[in-house]
């Protein structure tokens, strides 16, 4: 039976990295989650054991990273934001306040989601696009260029 080295990253995690060894990863203490060497993760914030944070990432304050949710690039995540399940927040976006991001969902380039927002399913928010108040992005919908989703608003596409 072959042992597995819980302090050693999972291929899928090391793949972020490209060339990345297991020396450049750490858990972080406050879940067990990756952190590469070159991301930060507070200590009050939590990480889950299959959670990533790499690129130059910052993970702020409260917030929560959890399932095998990866941030990463130059994104931040603060406040009491969740980023769960199989989403992903890159590029310099920033989720922030209570705000939501989940299921297969992606935050990238310079988009913003805050507030109580939520951001699920298979959803997209991408270029300068705004996300914010209480609005939920769901289904397959995309958010794009400068638009702005606000308050009880709801985008939902298939």
């Amino acid at each position: 039976m072959k042992m597995n080295n819980q302090n050693t990253p999972p291929q899928r995690v090391l793949g972020l990295e490209p060339g990345s060894t297991a020396t450049d990863w750490h858990r972080h203490q406050n879940g067990g989650g990756w952190v590469y060497r070159t991301a930060w993760a507070a200590d009050t914030a939590y990480v889950g054991p299959d959670a990533a944070i790499c690129g130059h990432a910052e993970v702020r304050d409260k917030a929560v990273v959890i399932g095998v949710a990866v941030v990463c690039e130059g994104a931040r995540v603060s406040g009491e934001a969740v980023v769960r399940d199989s989403a992903v927040v890159c590029g310099s976006a920033w989720v922030y306040g209570d705000a939501v991001v989940s299921g297969r969902a992606v935050v990238r380039d310079s988009a913003v989601v805050s507030g109580e927002a939520v951001v699920l399913d298979s959803a997209e928010v991408c270029d300068n696009a705004r996300v914010f108040g209480s609005a939920v992005v769901s289904g397959d919908a995309v958010v794009s260029g400068d638009a702005r989703i606000h308050c009880g608003e709801r985008k939902q596409k298939g």
